[in-house]
């Protein structure tokens, strides 16, 4: 599964109990009608997936939905999920990452002077 949107906030990256758990949250905004905003968590070595991206960044996470069940003191069975990332990737076009060479903008094409309205092409339509 995947998420697209733009970056409203990376956090930082929190560390857990004397075993070293690590997660890192990022939140992100779909662009859509009506915009959620998603909170992704990426955990351990991911973490640091999220270190080259920052707030504004149009970006595609891949994620997997997890779901834990938790009994309390009293007996009570609660149900929590998480999204959890593995895997971001920045929408931004970038023609020169595809092989392409980057467009010139309109103004720096001047217009050709040496034509001749008297020259006929030989052009076949």
């Amino acid at each position: 599964m995947e998420v697209q949107g733009k970056i409203k906030m990376v956090g930082d990256t929190q560390t857990f109990g004397n075993n070293g758990f690590r997660k890192r949250e990022v939140v992100v905004t779909t662009e859509e009608q009506y915009p959620q905003h998603i909170m992704v968590e990426f955990v351990q070595d991911k973490c640091d997936l999220l270190n080259n991206f920052a707030a504004g960044q149009a970006v595609k996470i891949s994620i997997n939905l997890r779901g834990r069940e938790w009994v309390n003191p009293q007996g009570e069975t609660k149900y929590f999920n998480s999204i959890q990332g593995w895997r971001i990737e920045s929408l931004q076009e970038d023609n020169t990452a595809a092989g392409m060479p980057p467009v010139p903008p309109m103004d720096a094409f001047e217009p050709a002077d040496d034509i001749n309205e008297d020259d006929h092409d030989d052009l076949p339509f």
